[in-house]
């Protein structure tokens, strides 16, 4: 055997020892083992074995839309040129499409058409699909949520939603970023959306399906112009769709390639002839079938959320409601659907059975538009517009199906025909009579603590410790203190949260950290790090994450619980809020939520703090709620948290705090700290102050302190009285219907009231008065009989008169011709 031959089977068995020993990343990514790791945490560790980012790769961009068509490049990895042909990518187990290699030799995936949102597992394979060694995840993102610049732009997409109707036709146009698309000549292709099949059936099943090109081998130019024309049977059943602009070097229609999409719209440009000539008639012949289809579907109205009472509320409930994309105070939205509204929330959770979703639309004042007084009003889905998991069966895919039952009804009886009747008969606002607020918990500043039940005392334990935990629910919020370091290096007799990790049942772990005082929150799941570059809005596995800019994290769970991180001068602002449900279900640091203050300190075994006033009493309570590591949520990815908290007690026993900041006379900043600190709360802003040296940090917990009373303000209950309708033959001026409200009523002419001319809403929820009444004005009636009744009598007197004179004439022309 020649010597080369002997080192090529050398290599291939020190290769089999290496990877038999687990000393490889190939099919092992997540895993650790005693000489060097594939977890995530290992680049932090420095312990990464060395094929790590070679199987375990990272992308860029690591999003876009669920439409596909991104093509993502895989970094820190080589790959062969000869493996341009070779390169298959695989997502969720099951959907491949074809990737390629560069003339830098970096790989390339292109996303595929989804059904649903979040994070994506997927896998390379570099030789033609045999095998697959590379992992990592892919973001898909709801179109909606995608950033403008990321699709198709329909210029003046009114008039293409509105093809057809009285006035609006002409040219369409389209444009497009061209770096989006690799490739010099393009095609244009209409893509529809439909479900078919018995909803809430096995049979219920939804589909993409390519339709026709509108135009094949286009230059790449970023712009297309068209006069559409209407689609002949079956393409003009499709009523829901995009366009997208793909590489004429692929077959027209082809699944899974790159692309760039527009959002799904409602095809009224595409639709048949007898749309264009009479619309009006057509769009209600589709709203009474969808009414009769509406009658026959159970009712998802009973199991979705109410809408918060007022805009502070629905913006303050960040556990349950989110801001609505479409209708924005922040930025400036017309609210297209929504006329009259300045800003619109969605529930964040489907309903449990249906999958429902809910709206939730306010005016200018804070007050909440119903469908009774307004088209603009606020309104439920049947479908979600987020969807919900698992996302790929109606009505739970994102978009298209809130689109379908929910979208396309409203252009039927609304804005394509004047039916709204039909429409909000199914779709009535939610009011808020039964709207119960969550209640709010929070620890800030050095660290201090106000309840659930509104007691406010101070902490100043180092170590991990439960913050929330409620064993009926499955909930777990813990935090992490370390000591504050004031600007020269030097320790003081004080902590501040440093980390916060939560899970709630079997949802992904989601940890919030302190990266540093200007660089922003560190978000990490199940202790992976996250990046926020390209999305603020990320699905997790039972969890969302919000994160609009790096000092801001929200937190949402399925329950409803919601956790607000705020990062102020280097220290975490952490709000828990917890819906009724979490009601005499909740211990730790924040109490029992009960709305008893009294009982809110209460050890882990159970004994309750005697003498609240007394800082030690308080100190023993708060150790007591140390975590364990067998049950701790934290990330140790250092040296330093490895040998501080996981390898250490969590409660450091060698940490002894100030109870009390010490107040020298002669201390310049005593005066300061006296400025700044005044009003309730002053007590923390004063400590922080004088303990961390720094009018800046005590500002920080001053404004964490208002805005924390602040929100529990906005969150106090609101009576309602609900809806108030007008009289029949009149109408009603006023349309808030929260305590305190008073409505007019009125009448229409020939009619007068009978009952209250205004109605006002009590504290108990009822409206003052009886009901009122438009009935017809008896005194007009009698005025006008009368002058019918003397008028009827003058013409007969004059009728009778006429008569007597002609016959008196008669008689004398007889007399003078006898004579």
């Amino acid at each position: 055997m020649g010597t080369f031959h002997l080192a090529v089977i050398f290599i291939l068995l020190a290769s089999n020892v290496y990877r038999t020993s687990g000393q490889t990343c190939e099919g092992q990514c997540g895993n650790k083992f005693e000489s060097c790791s594939c977890h995530t945490t290992c680049s932090s560790l420095s312990n990464c074995c060395d094929d790590y980012r070679e199987f375990c790769v990272e992308i860029a961009p690591y999003s876009g839309t669920f439409f596909g068509g991104t093509d993502f490049m895989v970094l820190h990895a080589t790959f062969n040129q000869t493996l341009i042909n070779q390169i298959v990518c695989r997502f969720n187990g099951d959907i491949q499409t074809v990737g390629y290699v560069d003339a830098q030799s970096r790989g390339h995936c292109i996303s595929p058409l989804l059904y649903e949102t979040g994070w994506i597992p997927f896998q390379i394979s570099t030789d033609n699909g045999t095998t697959f060694s590379k992992h990592g995840t892919w973001l898909s993102v709801h179109t909606g949520k995608s950033d403008p610049s990321l699709k198709v732009t329909l210029v003046n997409s009114t008039q293409w939603q509105y093809y057809g109707t009285p006035n609006v036709g002409g040219a369409l146009r389209m444009t497009w970023n061209t770096s989006l698309v690799q490739a010099d000549r393009v095609n244009m292709e209409l893509w529809g959306y439909m479900e078919t099949g018995e909803p809430y059936s096995e049979s219920w099943r939804s589909e993409w399906r390519f339709l026709y090109s509108l135009a094949t081998d286009q230059p790449n130019d970023g712009t297309f112009s068209f006069v559409p024309k209407p689609a002949e049977r079956p393409f003009s059943d499709w009523e829901l769709g995009c366009v997208r602009v793909s590489s004429s070097s692929h077959p027209e229609g082809t699944w899974n390639v790159g692309a760039v999409w527009s959002e799904d719209h409602a095809l009224a440009w595409h639709l048949e002839d007898k749309f264009r000539q009479d619309s009006a008639a057509w769009a209600l012949d589709k709203c009474l079938a969808w009414d009769q289809l509406e009658k026959r579907l159970p009712d998802f109205l009973s199991e979705t959320i109410d809408c918060p009472c007022t805009l502070a509320q629905a913006r303050a409930d960040t556990g349950r409601f989110h801001t609505d994309y479409g209708c924005d105070m922040e930025k400036g939205s017309v609210c297209t659907y929504h006329p009259g509204s300045v800003h619109c929330v969605r529930a964040i959770q489907a309903s449990p059975k249906y999958a429902a979703g809910q709206q939730c639309c306010y005016d200018s004042t804070g007050t909440q538009i119903l469908t009774a007084d307004s088209i603009g009003g606020s309104t439920p889905d049947r479908g979600h517009d987020w969807g919900s998991p698992p996302y790929k069966r109606p009505p739970k895919v994102p978009g298209a199906s809130h689109w379908v039952y929910d979208v396309l009804s409203f252009y039927y009886c609304c804005l394509w025909s004047d039916n709204c009747v039909y429409y909000f008969t199914h779709r009535p606002s939610s009011d808020c009579r039964t709207y119960r607020a969550p209640k709010s918990g929070v620890v800030f500043g050095d660290p201090h603590f106000i309840t659930f039940d509104g007691l406010g005392y101070s902490f100043n334990g180092k170590g991990e410790y439960t913050l929330v935990m409620s064993e009926s629910r499955r909930l777990s919020v813990q935090g992490r203190t370390e000591p504050v370091i004031l600007s020269n290096g030097t320790a003081v007799k004080a902590t501040k949260l440093s980390a916060v990790a939560m899970a709630e049942g079997g949802s992904d772990v989601v940890e919030v950290r302190l990266r540093g005082a200007e660089e922003g929150l560190e978000v990490l799941q199940n202790q992976r790090s996250l990046s926020f570059s390209e999305q603020s809005w990320l699905d997790l596995k039972g969890v969302f994450v919000f994160s609009p800019i790096p000092h801001n994290v929200t937190v949402m769970f399925p329950s409803g619980a919601g956790v607000e991180l705020r990062l102020r001068e280097g220290t975490m602002t952490t709000t828990v809020l917890l819906p009724e449900d979490f009601q005499n279900a909740t211990l730790g640091l924040l109490g029992n939520m009960n709305d008893d203050s009294k009982d809110d300190l209460v050890a882990s075994d159970g004994q309750l703090v005697s003498n609240q006033s007394i800082p030690e009493e308080v100190f023993k309570f708060g150790r007591s709620w140390a975590i364990l590591n067998a049950s701790s949520l934290f990330t140790y990815d250092s040296e330093h948290l490895l040998n501080t908290y996981l390898h250490a007690p969590k409660h450091d026993p060698d940490f002894n705090p100030a109870f009390s900041a010490p107040e020298d006379p002669g201390d310049a900043l005593l005066s300061q700290a006296s400025e700044l600190c005044s009003g309730e709360g002053s007590t923390y802003c004063r400590y922080d102050t004088l303990m961390a040296r720094s009018l800046r940090m005590g500002n920080a917990t001053r404004v964490s302190f208002n805005s924390h009373m602040s929100a529990v303000e906005d969150l106090k209950l609101v009576v309602s009285c609900g809806w108030l309708a007008p009289p029949n033959n009149g109408k009603k001026q006023g349309t808030r219907y929260l305590e305190g409200a008073v409505v007019k009523m009125s009448c229409d002419d020939s009619f007068v009231l009978d009952g209250p001319g205004e109605h006002t809403c009590q504290s108990n929820g009822q409206w003052s008065g009886e009901t009122t009444y438009c009935v017809t004005d008896n005194l007009t009636g009698i005025i006008v009989g009368s002058v019918i009744g003397t008028l009827a009598l003058i013409a007969m007197i004059t009728s009778i008169i006429l008569h007597s004179r002609k016959k008196k004439r008669e008689t004398s022309a007889v007399e003078t011709t006898d004579f």
